[in-house]
């Protein structure tokens, strides 16, 4: 959904509706009890929350774990639309612009399953329809055969240059590495650019101005610096010949492009770097503790998640009627659909219980 903005920020408004679809979520006891079930059990406990209505809506045309899916990605697409039609002025601004975050995830989920060979229906099952991109683009780049095309459908659009800037990487070494930090890079540098931060302006350590549009700039530094560590990672264990400063995100506080070279091959002092800055060791204790105890890529990225989400809650809670609450919301509710998702296709392919709980981000 896409509209002018007018009149001036309801943020008051816009909170106490939040807060009401916050306690609305799922708790990490409920995640416990879906483990247990199978598909079709999840299908029928979800039936009986909020998720009724995509549930039944969708029930007599999927079953199994496409009807689990199709409605999770509904009903956040739903929510989400929500907080735009509940918005005015400057915050419906920044929201829109962050809800973009789910054209990444599309068009990322679209280029992927291009690579892959996947198919149309399978590709679309994962689209979140939360974005800017309206269904008649989304719906066009399922049509197509190569990655090429689908950039070029994206002409006119903000994603369009950078990733026809990366295609040539992309075909040099054969992996998507430079495609998807290209939509990474596009995301921040324009959300930044509309809270009037340049990314190279800001300052490793320097905290943003104070009140409530400081702490979403302090929430963007956040996600673009554990974005930066989850991509140092992901490029030490692929083994591939790559350059870790080439694919840095700038505009966080926590790494310049050396810091990256540095410690790409050293976990330990990877996850101590995140810990001696003042910033995020004395808010993050307990998700730290997460990150040195994580012995796989995937566990250091849910913790990750849960630092990020630990990391907006204390961020809301400073500031309760800011956009820092609504953010806190999203990744909160992003949280309960990929755990509800993690489950069903757990279930599905015979992952015992311990399995499945790894593959879940619980606080």
């Amino acid at each position: 959904m896409v509209r002018v903005s007018v009149g001036a920020s309801n943020p008051e408004y816009v909170n106490a509706r939040v807060r009401s679809r916050r306690a609305s979520l799922f708790a990490d006891e409920d995640y416990r009890k879906l483990i247990r079930m199978g598909p079709s059990e999840i299908a029928r406990f979800m039936e009986e929350t909020e998720y009724e209505r995509e549930i039944n809506a969708l029930g007599t045309r999927f079953s199994g774990v496409d009807l689990i899916e199709y409605a999770l990605n509904q009903n956040l697409a739903k929510h989400f639309d929500d907080l735009l039609e509940w918005s005015d002025g400057r915050l419906y601004d920044l929201i829109s612009r962050y809800l973009r975050k789910f054209d990444v995830w599309n068009l990322k989920t679209i280029i992927r399953g291009i690579y892959t060979d996947t198919g149309s229906e399978e590709i679309e099952t994962d689209l979140i329809r939360a974005g800017e991109l309206d269904d008649r683009t989304l719906d066009r780049l399922l049509e197509v055969d190569t990655i090429e095309d689908a950039i070029e459908i994206l002409s006119g659009t903000l994603f369009y240059e950078p990733l026809s800037g990366a295609y040539a990487e992309f075909e040099e070494t054969e992996t998507l590495v430079a495609l998807e930090n290209a939509l990474d890079r596009e995301f921040y540098e324009h959300l930044l650019e509309d809270v009037g931060q340049s990314p190279g302006q800001l300052q490793p350590q320097t905290l943003p101005q104070e009140g409530p549009m400081g702490r979403y700039v302090e929430f963007l530094q956040a996600e673009i610096d554990f974005r930066n560590a989850r991509n140092a990672l992901r490029l030490a264990r692929s083994g591939a010949d790559l350059d870790p400063a080439a694919y840095y995100i700038d505009g966080g506080v926590l790494f310049d492009e050396s810091d990256l070279n540095r410690l790409v091959a050293d976990y330990d002092e990877l996850v101590d770097h995140i810990a001696e800055n003042k910033r995020y060791g004395d808010r993050l204790s307990g998700a730290l503790g997460r990150l040195r105890d994580a012995d796989s890529l995937i566990q250091f990225e849910h913790a990750l998640d849960a630092a990020l989400l630990e990391y907006a809650d204390t961020l809301s809670s400073i500031y309760p009627v800011s956009i820092s609450a609504v953010l806190s919301y999203i990744l909160a509710k992003e949280r309960e659909v990929e755990n509800i998702r993690a489950i069903a296709r757990g279930r599905e392919v015979g992952l015992t219980e311990s399995e499945i709980e790894e593959e879940l981000v619980i606080l």
